[in-house]
């Protein structure tokens, strides 16, 4: 297929609290694919998408939505009932990456070392509950991205309304311990892992402000642990990937403490293409420039 002779509509905006990022994600791809040649056409997802998608007759999907209706499956569910070729995970690969529940409870059953937790459901919460002994905690909802709802909880005191932030977002929630170490993130483009990175934010806590500020965090390609740290994150990137039935170009953040073991926080599998991205940095220090990136992700979407 010459993609070139397609029109390749970019879904973008979308209704989830990444709202914002996946606009700035879409408009990236948008402006470098049309610098490419390529017929596009950008779409801001709504409830009425399915019309959308129609009326554009787009050969070509490229999706560039984060978070609820995007991430995690619905949106590919409909592109696959119109027998459109799309970027990224499939229904199944995307939902159980979104969900952070389930990718966990995946991990361990594959061995995937992961920092422990519980689940807290809305219905059940009732103040006084007893967790998990030992702060700091991170407190997240169990679907979502851009740490918005995350707090990290240092004392009891602010744990309630940590709680309570968590389940604006979603109906149930994790506890996780936190891990006191080095950010650390790599890319899977297709079957191959991409140069980790490390990630310094300037505040401590790599929070929304710092993902999409620039000037707020430091990146270090490669990162800055030895070759033998640096393969054990890639083979860990590469078995997420697998594992969680993932497809096309996956980023998957870890944590390494200081007695050097490294724990698997997430998946994203529509990970951020702005500015400050992370996997458009990585690419590009394997060689792979921005727009040989994206042609890449709809070569891939057209192979399935």
């Amino acid at each position: 297929m010459d993609l070139k002779d397609k029109k390749i509509g970019v879904l973008m905006g979308g209704m989830s609290s990444e709202r914002e990022i996946s606009l700035k994600t879409g408009t990236a791809i948008c402006n470098a694919l049309k610098e490419t040649g390529y017929n596009v056409v950008s779409i801001d997802v709504g409830k009425d998408i399915a019309k959308k998608i129609a009326d554009e007759k787009i050969d070509v999907a490229f999706i560039a939505l984060h978070g609820k209706y995007g991430e995690d499956g619905t949106v590919q569910g409909i592109l696959e009932i119109m027998g459109i070729p799309y970027t990224g995970s499939g229904v199944l690969g995307s939902a159980v990456s979104m969900n952070k529940v389930i990718s966990k409870e995946l991990f361990e059953r594959h061995g995937i070392p992961t920092p422990t937790y519980e689940v807290i459901y809305k219905k059940d919460y009732r103040k006084g509950h007893k967790f998990m002994t030992g702060f700091p905690l991170i407190v997240k909802p169990a679907n979502g991205g851009s740490t918005i709802g995350v707090n990290v909880v240092d004392n009891i005191g602010i744990l309630d309304s940590a709680i309570y932030d968590a389940f604006k977002f979603d109906d149930y929630i994790l506890i996780e311990k936190f891990i006191d170490g080095i950010v650390l993130t790599a890319g899977v483009l297709e079957d191959m892992a991409l140069p980790v990175i490390e990630v310094c934010p300037k505040k401590g806590f790599y929070d929304y402000e710092s993902k999409y500020t620039p000037g707020m965090t430091e990146y270090f390609i490669p990162a800055r642990i030895d070759k033998k740290k640096t393969e054990e994150c890639q083979k860990l990137a590469l078995k997420c990937h697998k594992v969680l039935r993932c497809r096309g170009i996956t980023r998957t953040d870890m944590i390494m403490d200081k007695g050097q073991n490294i724990f698997v926080l997430e998946i994203n599998t529509i990970p951020g293409m702005t500015a400050t991205s992370l996997i458009p940095m990585a690419a590009r220090a394997a060689g792979i420039e921005f727009k040989a990136l994206l042609i890449k992700a709809l070569e891939m979407a057209v192979r399935v």
